[in-house]
């Protein structure tokens, strides 16, 4: 099979949708992968580093568009990045369709297979390929609201992990998943006082065990997050369904109950925000002020850490693409139904439930 891998055109969006030696594995198993020139550039990656492990370098998008049968990526493509592709053709990347009826619109009329990464599913019912830039977006959620508490960034002026004799800033987690625990784990290092909100208490009994009592934990009902955002100075938003749109958890009415120079990060942006007042942001210009709260919104948070989260990310996708490449994308997904459960558009049609749901289109199994 021919892969191809373009550059990422988002803003300050610096991945890469295959590193050298994922190439290198793809190369030894007889495949073909065609490279956009400058493509891992943002992560010191030369186009010598990937000619060096039997890649072709393309002088253009549409050069590697038009010369592959699989398009590996790892943001959605922009609209015209899709009039590029092909009928037949495969794409594996990040789509978040539920938030974004025109991309969906217009996968469907190329008639390409684009398979997901955030909806293809594990035998433990997780989710593999959403699960490294959800640990590492619910790092970075704390590291950047504590940032943002900063005076000099329009914050409250609190230190998260406070200092003897004044107490620590508190943080309410809304979302027990990988991002809510990733965050946890990054707050109590910063010595933070920290409240993970969840509404499976199975899942509430399973972190207090992990934290051994360092995390509180409370049942996610909607006066407790309104008491939780009364009190908290930093409140992550790490709510998933897969596929759906994010549930709005806080009103704009709520918002009259937090401290002014609070700050929300909203790690559910790239499916619509669990913040009614969310609206995406990019690393350019990352948040915006609603009601005296800083609202940190940016949808590619793994982005900043680029070369990070390229790795992480090569390491969970590889086996797919592998997969993939040597039968195929209907064959491959014929084998695997958790590699199927990632399949959102084929042939003109959704084919994913919750993002026919979300986007109130027809859904074609």
């Amino acid at each position: 099979m021919h892969i191809g891998v373009p550059k990422e055109i988002k803003i300050h969006e610096y991945r890469v949708g295959l590193t050298p030696p994922s190439v290198a594995e793809l190369v030894a198993r007889g495949h073909q992968v065609t490279i956009e020139t400058g493509a891992g550039a943002g992560i010191d990656f030369t186009d010598n580093d990937y000619v060096a492990v039997g890649a072709r370098i393309a002088p253009a998008p549409e050069a590697v568009f038009a010369a592959a049968d699989m398009i590996v990526k790892v943001k959605e493509p922009q609209l015209h990045e899709i009039a590029w592709l092909l009928p037949g053709q495969t794409l594996f990347t990040y789509l978040h369709l539920a938030a974004d009826k025109p991309q969906a619109l217009a996968l469907m009329a190329s008639g390409a297979t684009c398979i997901a990464y955030e909806t293809v599913t594990d035998r433990a019912g997780g989710l593999p390929l959403l699960r490294p830039m959800s640990e590492v977006a619910g790092r970075m959620a704390v590291q950047v609201g504590a940032h943002y508490l900063e005076k000099e960034q329009g914050g409250r002026g609190i230190l998260l992990g406070g200092v003897p004799g004044v107490a620590p800033g508190r943080v309410a987690i809304l979302g027990g998943g990988v991002a809510g625990i990733n965050a946890a784990q990054i707050a109590i290092g910063m010595r933070a006082d920290v409240t993970i909100y969840d509404i499976s208490t199975s899942r509430l009994a399973e972190i207090d065990q992990l934290f051994e009592g360092q995390v509180k934990t409370a049942f996610s009902s909607r006066a407790a997050i309104a008491a939780a955002i009364g009190r908290a100075h930093v409140v992550i938003g790490a709510v998933l369904i897969p596929g759906a749109a994010a549930p709005k958890l806080v009103s704009r009415e709520m918002l009259g109950l937090m401290k002014r120079g609070s700050v929300l990060v909203d790690i559910a942006i790239d499916q619509g925000g669990c913040f009614e007042t969310s609206r995406a942001t990019t690393h350019a210009d990352p948040v915006f002020v609603v009601d005296g709260i800083i609202h940190y919104c940016v949808a590619n948070m793994p982005g900043a850490v680029a070369r990070t989260s390229t790795f992480a990310l090569n390491n969970a996708t590889l086996p797919f693409v592998l997969r993939l490449a040597d039968k195929g994308a209907a064959a491959a997904m014929a084998a695997d139904p958790h590699l199927a459960a990632g399949l959102n558009v084929a042939d003109g049609h959704i084919r994913h439930q919750a993002v026919a749901e979300a986007l109130q289109l027809r859904y074609e199994p």
